[in-house]
This record gives C-alpha cells, structure tokens and sequence, in this order.
C-alpha cells in the first residue's frame, strides 16, 4: 500500500503509544493548539534543568526606559535589540507600541518606568487579553529598519483598537553592509533570513512577557507579496527544527529565566497577494497565465516558450502528486485536454469555482456606474517608521540608476533591450506618482449587464446569470486571456539572467542573485538539446540552474533547504517532508486580487486548500477579490480596518 506523508503521519499520530512509532522517531503533527504548551505564559510549562537561566538576560526589557507621546497617549520603545548576537543592529532590533492606558506611569527624567494597569480597557480589550501586531511592511522583502525615530501618523487605528503594534525590523533579500555600525563586513541576507529575524522579535517579545500588557500568546502576522508569505511561513512554521541553526547563529532566544521554552509560533496569520512557494511559483505561473500567451518570451519558436509549456505540464504533475483536498476530503487532480494541456480535473474546477464566487460577490458589492482602475503596488504601507517614506525614495533611486546602467550597458552590447522580467522590475516612469505605482487608463461602465457585455465583445466566456445574480466563467484559459494575462517573463520568478528580486532572495554573500528553482532546472538540463535549435537560446544556460542549485549560504545549507524554508506547503501537506515539523496558527486571513498578473491565484488557493484540511486549523478566511489586481485587495472598507475586526474576531 501506498502512503503519504499526511496520511503516515497521521496515523502516526494516533497509533503511536499502541505501536511504538514515537520511539522510533516518527514526529507526530504539531497542532496551533500546542502553542500555548510552548510559550512562557503557560505555568504548566516544566522548566529545563540543563540550561542557563540567566543566559538572555541582557535582552531583558528596561520599563524605566519608555518614551511617551501625551498628545496621543502613546508609550513606545525604540531600537531594542531582540537577539544576542545580531548580524545587523538597523535590521535585527524593533519598537513598541502601547496605549497608554495600559500602563501606570511615573516620570524619571526623560523616560517613564511604567507598569501595567490591568484595570484598563481600550478597544474591547485589557493588558491581559490584548493581541500584538506584527506588520510585514515590505512587499518584495526589501530589507525593513527598525525605526530610529517616533511618529505617530497610522498608528492610531490599531492602538485606538487595543492593540499592541510592535515594527520589527529584519534583514531582506540581499546580503548587505551595517553602516550604522561601520562594518566593512557582508552580513548574510536572503532566505531564510527574513522569517529567522522575525521568530526571534517574537521570542523576545514573549521572554518579555511579565514587562508588556498584552497576551504574548496572540502575535497577529500580516503583510502583503513576498512580505505575505514571510507572515505565511510565521503561520505554518512556529518552533520548526529546520530554522534552529539560523536562531542559534544569531542568539535568538531559546527560554526564558525559569527556564521555560519560548516559542515563536503566532496565533494568527494575515496576508494580501502572497508570493511564496518558490518550489513551484514558475511552473504554477505558467499552468494558470503563461501556457495561453503567445507574444515576447512565449512566441512561437523561441526557447522559452517552449519552457513555458514544459512548466505547465510540470506543474500538472505536481498537482496530481499533492495531497491538496475538496471540501468533500476528495483529492484534487488535473486531466489531460486537447493538445497536451492540463486544465481540466477537480483541480481547474475548484480554481473556476474560486473565480465564479469572486465575481458573484462582485455583482453584489459593485455599484454602477462602475469604475474600473487598473492597480499595482510593490510595498504596503504599514505605519511604524517615519523614515519608511525617505527610504523608500532612495531604494527607488538607486533601483533607477541601476536598471539606467544596465540598460545602456546592454544598449552598447547589442543587446536587444530588457526582457519583461526587467521591466517588470523598473520603477514607474511617472515622478508625479507615489512609489511603487504604475498610472493606467480608467473604465466606466454605466451597468453591470455592460460590463459583461463588454467583457464578452469579442466571444461568449462569462456569463450573469440575471435572475440569480450569479456569475459563472466558461474556463481558466478564457479567464487569463481577458482579465489575467502573463506579463511576466519565463521564468517568471527565477528569471533567465538572474535579473529578478527572488533571484536575489536565493543569493549568497557576494552572489546576489542564483537559480532556485530545482523544477525549472530539471526540465532546461532535460531538454537543452532541444531548446539549442531555438530561438534565444544561449549555451550557457544549459548548466547555469544546475550550477546554482548546488551552492550553498553561510551555514552549509543547500538551495533546495532554502527553497523549503521559504514554503509554508512544506509544513501544511502530507507529500512534503516537513509536514508536521511546524507549529500552525489555529487563525488565518488570505486576501488575492484575481487580476493578479504578478503572482499566480494558485500560490493562495493552494495555502487555502492545505490550511482548511489542516487538523487543528480552527478557521481560515479567504477573500478572492474580482476587479484588483497586485493590491491589498479588499471587497469592501479599508484593509486595516478589516485586518481589526478579523484579530478581534479571532480573540474573541
């Protein structure tokens, strides 16, 4: 008999005190209710004897050290380092945000010694019960800073609510320099970096649990793009083995001064547009996008196009190998269609459903006459830092002067210009708009039965229903050629020349940007024979995926690790070897724009999927927004405002 990892384990679970599995070393799944077991605010926790209480002393937090803001009742602190040995002091340190009714304060100079006031309540919330929110402020995982200086603006809507809001900084998708400190040393950045830097913050939040007037036990994860999948990984891999190395490098707090164990699981998981599961992002961007285009890298008779193919078809393998589940606990699987392509199955009909309810709840929450504005961001706005805005400005400008370099470069070549990747990657041509945003041409319809109407000038693929206000789409292909097209090169994450931002997530050192993506790099070695007869081939790229995917980062690990570290699937479905390894947040929030041409429907369907048949899971909120794009994309009100209500649902 056959057995999955999900289906061994679990009865591995089960059966293991009758039949002895445990001492053999099969790890049982961990469940997000076995959080609280391993947070020092649970008593029941039995202190170790072999470890030394008073090794993270140093990170204890100093409560005559808070700052305060009268005009808006606002305590804070700045610039705390959360790790012993941080690799970067800008990145590895973090601030705190507190209502200030939450504390009892005496003046001491500058500062306040403050303690808590477990009387108060602000926002439905006490010091006992409050969550803190941990925002992930950074959509392409450009490193994030810890603020240097206080400023109030945004803040407000989450500490009015009673909240805790703690800015964590963390090192990004490139290695780099500390030049506050004067280092002429690279410090290590990349994969997996960013989730290493963050579980410590929460540790030390949670070592720090008698000094904060909130639950350390409800750390709420939230962010947007690459910085979406960052909060995933916080989701899916509290307290997993894999990342101990990484902590331990850096000093991050392992127990506190009763020895108890601290954790870094979170209690609740939020994000918009996630990207993440790099093991298959390429592939599952060609199985939904890139298979129906036919123009610049998907032209007939070029190589690439031909690697678009492969990859969908890969991508279809993987699915039918997965364990991902109907609401009926059936598995989802993909068929073969006419021409070789696999769109028809469970699988595609779940993804059609998704779409066909989207654009139902759109007829429903969409008032005409209609506006539609097309929309791109790269970063969120999270508030916390005040230099965020400056910073932001310099990236922009550095990013500009490279990408002019290497296009004159290029020019005096011969090259024949930048490949869609690149201009994905430049910064909008427009000085007037804000960072990050790209200016499009509004459309108005005056009726909903216009807007599909219009929707359908050319051929009939969706259809309203009017009677039933229901929305139903003829196929994926139809739907991507309309509304989704691939405007992303092939490969669309690990780019030919290297050239994109998760190129430079799976850097090394000096290496900025490698390959990482181990199923692309099978299908070029596999078929570089063939590709050398084809248009845009290059002999170089024969080896070039192998030869990365054998290096390896700072500690020894090697790609295929780090391409696991940064995939939440890897803990959430049985057919992956870390299946289990990982604590997983009972509470979990996944927004997507369907318009979405940046990142693929499937990244988040597939979290989704794996979530809701999580055993333990308790609830798992998904909103498929139609009419946005790469946004924070929400039905109705702001994103921030339902980011609220959800947490306080979830405490509730």
């Amino acid at each position: 008999m056959s057995w999955t990892r999900r289906e061994f384990l679990e009865l591995a679970s089960a059966g293991a005190a009758s039949m002895g599995l445990a001492a053999c070393g099969v790890p049982a799944p961990q469940r997000p209710d076995d959080a609280s077991d391993q947070t020092p605010s649970d008593s029941t926790a039995q202190p170790a004897d072999n470890v030394d209480r008073g090794e993270f002393k140093s990170l204890a937090l100093d409560t005559s050290a808070w700052k305060y803001d009268k005009d808006n009742d606002v305590y804070y602190q700045l610039g705390l380092t959360y790790c012993l040995k941080p690799a970067t002091t800008a990145y590895e340190s973090l601030a705190i945000f507190v209502p200030g009714q939450f504390f009892t304060a005496e003046k001491k100079g500058s500062t306040y010694s403050c303690t808590v006031n477990e009387k108060a309540v602000v926002g439905g919330f006490t010091p006992s019960t409050a969550p803190i929110l941990l925002p992930i402020n950074s959509g392409t995982l450009s490193p994030q800073a810890s603020p240097t200086k206080y400023g109030y603006d945004g803040l407000g809507t989450f500490l009015d609510a009673g909240c805790v809001y703690v800015y964590a900084g963390f090192r990004g998708r490139s290695a780099g320099y500390d030049s506050s400190s004067g280092s002429t040393d690279l410090y290590p950045g990349g994969a997996p970096w960013p989730v290493v830097d963050l579980k410590a913050a929460i540790r030390y939040l949670r070592y720090n649990k008698d000094a904060l007037p909130c639950d350390v036990s409800r750390v709420f994860s939230f962010g947007f793009s690459a910085g979406g999948g960052v909060s995933a990984l916080l989701g899916s891999a509290g307290d997993a083995d894999i990342y101990k190395p990484y902590l331990d490098s850096i000093g991050a707090i392992t127990h506190d001064a009763e020895g108890n164990a601290v954790s870094d699981a979170v209690f609740g998981s939020a994000s918009w547009c996630p990207a993440t599961s790099f093991d298959t992002a390429d592939a599952s961007y060609e199985w939904m996008m890139g298979q129906f285009a036919t123009s610049g890298t998907r032209a007939d008779g070029t190589w690439t196009a031909a690697l678009s193919q492969g990859l969908a078809a890969d991508y279809a393998g993987y699915v039918n190998d997965m364990d991902l589940r109907d609401p009926d606990d059936s598995q989802l699987t993909l068929d073969e269609s006419e021409g070789g392509v696999y769109t028809l199955g469970s699988y595609a009909a779940e993804l059609l459903s998704i779409l066909d309810e989207s654009a139902t709840n759109f007829v429903s929450d969409a008032t005409f006459p209609y506006t539609y504005t097309p929309q791109h961001i790269d970063d969120p706005s999270f508030p916390g830092d005040p230099n965020l805005a400056t910073t932001r400005a310099t990236e922009a400008a550095v990013a500009a002067a490279k990408q002019g370099a290497q296009s004159a470069a290029a020019g005096a070549q011969g090259d024949g210009g930048a490949d869609a990747t690149e201009s994905a990657d430049a910064p909008a041509a427009s000085t007037t708009l804000p960072a990050g945003t790209t200016q499009v041409q509004s459309t108005i319809y005056d009726t909903v039965q216009n807007y599909f109407a219009a929707l359908n000038s050319d051929y009939w693929w969706i259809n309203y229903n009017v009677s039933r206000q229901e929305v139903s789409i003829s196929s994926l292909r139809d739907f991507s050629m309309h509304l989704c097209p691939a405007e992303q090169a092939v490969p669309a994450f690990d780019a030919v020349d290297r050239s994109s931002k998760t190129n430079q997530l799976f850097g090394v050192g000096e290496e900025s940007t490698l390959h990482f993506d181990g199923m692309a790099g099978e299908r070029v070695a596999a078929n570089a024979d063939a590709y050398a007869s084809m248009d845009g081939w290059n002999e170089s790229y024969a080896t070039a995926w192998q030869d990365d995917l054998e290096k390896t980062d700072s500690l020894g690990t090697d790609m295929a690790t780090r391409v696991s570290m940064s995939n939440p699937l890897y803990f959430l479905s049985g057919t992956y070897d870390g299946y289990g390894t990982g604590v997983v947040a009972p509470h979990w929030r996944v927004n997507n724009g369907v318009f979405d041409t940046t990142t693929p429907l499937a990244v988040s369907a597939n979290l989704v999927l794996a979530l809701r048949h999580f055993s333990g899971v308790e609830d798992v909120s998904y909103v498929p927004v139609w009419g946005q794009g790469h946004v924070m994309a929400e039905r109705s009100g702001t994103a921030s405002d339902n980011l609220l209500s959800w947490v306080a649902s979830c405490c509730g």
